[in-house]
């Protein structure tokens, strides 16, 4: 299929296209990047760097994806931009690439969705089927897991982990590491709980929810240490493989604490 490109739009010699790509109006793409199979940029959109952007993923008006980084220390290195297939990038949303100091690489997965004006900080690395909503602004090497949920207008400190299926409440500012399957929320935000609804959706059976309940309850508990804590929860839950993901979370060496609930929360 022979792609599109309007009148308008400036694709620069050494862009590489893949078939059906639609570039639309008054969109510039840089010499260093790369679209993959029916791409489509719809109009107003820039892709800059040495970017790569999967196959179907659509990128709306206003965008700016590719640009250089937010950091003092970047000298216009080659540094990258990794997007998956089939994502939606909305409108005034900034996807920066990496830097030296953090890898030369930020990456995103396939099937996450970025809502109008969301910001993905330099290094970042963003797993599948991520939903940033509007506003949600990642800083520099933050990790986020699969289907992991930001809600409007969070803010994620540099370098914290967001582990997979959690979700962070609107307006959350997120200075700590959130666990698997947790919830948090708050201006500095606590983890209040599990995120049961979404878990549910995605098909979790009672089972391994009941266990993940009592093992959060027995991780966050004020008795003994968290050491020995995650001992038990080690031993007790063994084959509850969402458990075992909270405890290597939680054991993986990190920049940041742990979220933790607020006392009496349990």
């Amino acid at each position: 299929m022979i792609s599109q490109v309007h009148p308008t739009a400036i694709v620069e010699p050494g862009a590489r296209l893949g078939e059906g790509v639609k570039v639309g109006p008054y969109c510039v793409v840089g010499p260093n990047v790369e679209l993959g199979d029916a791409v489509e940029l719809m109009s107003h959109v820039v892709v800059a760097g040495y970017t790569a952007v999967g196959a179907r993923t659509r990128i709306f008006p206003f965008a700016a994806v590719g640009l250089p980084p937010q950091h003092l220390k970047y000298m216009g290195e080659p540094t990258r931009l990794e997007i998956g297939s089939d994502n939606i990038i909305r409108e005034h949303a900034t996807l920066h690439p990496g830097t030296v100091g953090g890898g030369m690489l930020t990456k995103v997965g396939d099937h996450c969705l970025f809502m109008v004006a969301t910001h993905v900080a330099h290094d970042c690395q963003i797993g599948n089927h991520v939903v940033m909503a509007n506003n949600a602004t990642l800083g520099g090497h933050v990790t986020v897991g699969d289907w992991a949920i930001l809600g409007g207008v969070a803010a994620v400190h540099q370098f914290v982990r967001i582990g997979k299926h959690a979700i962070i409440g609107g307006l959350s500012g997120v200075e700590n590491d959130v666990i698997p399957y947790g919830s948090v929320m708050g201006d500095r935000a606590r983890l209040a709980g599990l995120n049961i609804v979404g878990l549910k959706r995605r098909g979790f059976d009672r089972d391994t929810l009941h266990d993940l309940r009592r093992a959060f309850r027995l991780l966050f508990a004020d008795e003994g240490t968290m050491a020995e804590r995650i001992a038990d929860a080690s031993d007790l839950f063994s084959s509850n493989e969402p458990v075992m993901d909270i405890v290597r979370f939680i054991l993986a060496e990190s920049e940041r604490a742990i979220c933790q609930p607020r006392r009496n929360a349990l």
